[in-house]
């Protein structure tokens, strides 16, 4: 079979084989769907919204959004099939070993990596960014040299670094402590939302929204691709399929709750933005609290940047929380090193992804600007989403058996709309951000021909306890032969 040799669905079914170190299933719907929303409300509405819409689409950034969230959420229901029919840690990973082959997998996952560590990166440096202005407005002034990396004229960016720490001994402790401590997070950051929503509608004024279309229809698809980002994270909820005490039933309304919420509070709050002030007047790092102090609520300002930094929080747990359940289910199939799927024989948390997770992290975060970072992540999730739309139509096709506790309709029109959505947004991201794309597929893919390859548990008979044609009773349970066969 080589490097396009596929796992069997029955064997991802199979909890003996793959769950039997014990990731400890905990999570409900409202946990999942706060996971989805702590991922993706966050850095779409305290940073970027302003910055597209003063660089791309002026007031039109709402098309932007709406853009951006129909192709999410197309991208979701496919999303939403296979994570209720194949609920394993790894997401969009597991979902193209079975469909697509061990290679095109082990590039989703390489990509995912990519999209994780870097978008965790690109928000834990807009945290320190919160941080600063808010102890600003308290009259405490931090050093310039130990909140910017080098690059910018600084030594370390000593916030960012030390949320990163910080997120990571959370992780450790437990997916039910991280779930709470989440829960507790998207609260209040719904809350400071919802009083930028409720002051700012107070203070809009229409002549702001002319012209509504100032760089064109060009300018509102280059904000989409953009502003993109915004919706990076959904997919955690996939991650954290062997944690859900019912996923069948629980994964896709997580999904898909996350992505209703989040797409209407992205188009509520850029309609107001961009209607308190001018969008020429919107490039900056925290639009939604400058807004609300040329309104004249000053108070209001400081209540929204500690929601920032909570929603911000809530990004950087989910994210580094997603990749290491990535790393965990690429090491159970033997693709990288034995390491990366050890659990905590009490905490039954993979410490180890963790903590190395972080460390980098916390690297990229205290030495590299946001510009660098930021751009890289909205690729990695493009390629993912095309991979996981391809590996639905075929599953269709090869296992018409499988069990699909949510089915999606209108298929293949859904699968095929999502990924020419999906790469059409990604033609029009900047050419440099290819090029740092294609330089990392290369790394992938000497990692995975010098280590992967050789050691995949797939491609080693003797470590596979379900060749042979054995499908375990449990397997059974969630897998069907098609009618009349």
């Amino acid at each position: 079979m080589g490097i396009l040799r596929k796992k069997p669905v029955e064997a991802v079914l199979d909890p003996e084989k793959e769950n039997k170190s014990g990731l400890v299933p905990t999570l409900g719907v409202l946990d999942l769907t706060a996971l989805g929303v702590g991922a993706v409300i966050g850095t779409g509405i305290f940073v970027l919204t302003g910055v597209a819409a003063a660089n791309y689409a002026g007031p039109g950034v709402i098309f932007s959004f709406i853009l951006s969230g129909i192709t999410a959420g197309l991208a979701a229901l496919v999303y939403a099939e296979l994570a209720a029919a194949i609920p394993s840690a790894g997401s969009a990973y597991t979902f193209a070993y079975v469909s697509l082959g061990e290679i095109v997998a082990w590039l989703v996952g390489w990509n995912l990596i990519l999209e994780y560590m870097v978008a965790a990166g690109a928000v834990s440096i807009g945290w320190s960014s919160y941080l600063g202005d808010l102890l600003k407005s308290l009259g405490i002034t931090l050093p310039a040299a130990y909140t910017s990396s080098p690059l910018d004229g600084g030594i370390m960016n000593v916030p960012a670094a030390l949320i990163v720490l910080l997120i990571t001994a959370l992780i450790v402790t437990g997916t039910q402590h991280s779930a709470t401590a989440n829960k507790i997070i998207v609260a209040g950051k719904l809350a400071a939302i919802g009083l930028f929503i409720a002051l700012g509608a107070r203070h809009i004024d229409p002549a702001n929204w002319q012209p509504v279309l100032p760089y064109g229809m060009a300018g509102v698809i280059h904000g989409a691709a953009i502003v993109f980002f915004a919706y990076i994270g959904f997919d955690a909820v996939a991650t954290a399929a062997e944690e859900v005490k019912n996923p069948q039933r629980d994964l896709p309304r997580g999904i898909i709750w996350t992505l209703a919420v989040s797409t209407i509070l992205y188009v509520v709050v850029a309609a107001i933005l961009t209607g308190m002030v001018k969008y020429t007047e919107l490039n900056t790092a925290s639009p939604v609290a400058t807004a609300l102090l040329r309104a004249g609520i000053p108070w209001a300002s400081a209540v929204v940047s500690v929601g920032a930094l909570t929603g911000l929080t809530s990004v950087l747990l989910v994210s580094m929380y997603g990749q290491s359940r990535i790393f965990f289910a690429m090491a159970r199939d033997d693709l990288l090193p034995p390491i990366f799927d050890w659990l905590h024989p009490r905490l039954r948390t993979p410490v180890w992804d963790s903590v190395i997770i972080g460390a980098i992290v916390a690297l990229i975060g205290a030495f590299l600007p946001i510009g660098l970072v930021a751009e890289m992540a909205n690729i990695g999730t493009l390629s993912a989403f095309i991979v996981v739309s391809l590996g639905a139509m075929i599953l269709r096709r090869t296992n018409p058996g499988l069990q699909r506790p949510f089915r999606l309709p209108l298929m293949p029109l859904i699968p095929v709309l999502t990924i020419v959505l999906t790469a059409y947004l990604a033609l029009n991201l900047p050419p440099l951000t290819w090029v740092r794309f294609v330089v990392w597929i290369a790394i992938g893919l000497i990692v995975y021909l010098t280590y992967g390859y050789r050691n995949s548990r797939t491609g080693n008979p003797s470590g596979m306890g379900y060749r042979g044609g054995h499908i375990p009773v449990q397997a059974r349970k969630l897998y069907r032969s098609p009618r009349g066969k």
